[in-house]
């Protein structure tokens, strides 16, 4: 036995469950094998002999190339995909049957399909990894590009929404530009009123900006960021709308150069949740495209 087919048998014994982690993340069985055949392609490419935990680095590039493929969905779609069954995931294992297979694809459930793909790709990500497959937030971590805590508020959110907990994040694009630019014209009109008009009352809003001493990097509460952004709201003249990572966001880019993002999360009209990014190393991680 050669070496690529020593690799190769060795990539078969972890099939099952990195299928497992592609559908959970994916929800459709083609898309689950484009992903676990790059998963193939890249270890083939990769050298072998410095992974001291195959499963696990299979299993984080999955995951990366899952978190991927939902990003590119979500910026090429204004409605959001309703898996119309659960389909079948081969094992890829001897002796598998069609029956064997349903049952796999049962055991995930057509509901809990339905309301993973209304989170967010990182959020769907965080979740299904730790919560279903064990992974710790530092493995976790590098892959959503944050800190292990910020990977813990994305499982945290995303298992508040799976349990109905929050209100799942509005999938239509074109609704969720008409509330960001009801947002923008508020904070450049310095419209206190009508900023609160487009914020949840239970805003969170959290920055990875250095701030003074003693000042939170999160906020709780619409009308406690709203009175602090309105003051310096003759800065949002530099903000436009944009596709931050496949949702609409904000950036500002004076010249061209990215220097701020806000992400939003929105459910029923309100803005529920916002990220401002601004640390150098993740703003270049962000897929960013203006919006005209």
């Amino acid at each position: 036995m050669n070496e690529r087919e020593y690799l190769a048998e060795r990539f078969e014994e972890h099939r099952t469950h990195l299928r497992a982690v592609a559908y959970r993340m994916l929800g459709s069985v083609s898309e689950v094998d484009d992903a676990v055949q790059e998963a193939w392609l890249r270890l083939s490419r990769a050298d072998a002999t410095g992974i001291d935990n195959l499963g696990g680095w299979l299993t984080t590039v999955v995951a990366r190339v899952c978190l991927d493929m939902l990003r590119s969905r979500q910026s090429r779609r204004e409605e959001p995909f309703t898996p119309d069954a659960p389909e079948p995931v081969a094992t890829g294992t001897s002796g598998s049957s069609p029956e064997q297979e349903a049952l796999l694809a049962d055991s995930v459930g057509l509901a809990l399909l339905v309301v993973l793909d209304r989170l967010p790709p990182a959020e769907r990500l965080a979740f299904v990894l730790h919560d279903m497959f064990a992974v710790p937030f530092e493995e976790i971590a590098p892959i959503v590009g944050r800190s292990a805590e910020a990977a813990r508020q994305l499982a945290s959110r995303a298992r508040r929404r799976v349990r109905g907990g929050a209100a799942a994040p509005e999938p239509d694009l074109v609704r969720q530009r008409e509330v960001v630019e009801a947002f923008l014209a508020a904070l450049r009109g310095g419209d206190f009123e009508g900023l609160l008009a487009v914020l949840d009352p239970d805003l969170v809003v959290r920055t990875d900006l250095a701030v003074p001493p003693g000042a939170p990097a999160e906020i709780r509460g619409a009308a406690a960021w709203a009175k602090g952004a309105v003051a310096y709201g003759h800065l949002a003249q530099l903000t436009q709308p944009a596709l931050v990572d496949g949702a609409i966001g904000v950036v500002v880019a004076p010249q061209g150069r990215l220097v701020r993002a806000l992400t939003f999360t929105i459910a029923n009209g309100k803005i529920t949740e916002i990220e401002v990014i601004g640390d150098p190393a993740r703003l270049g991680e962000l897929d960013v495209s203006i919006v005209d």
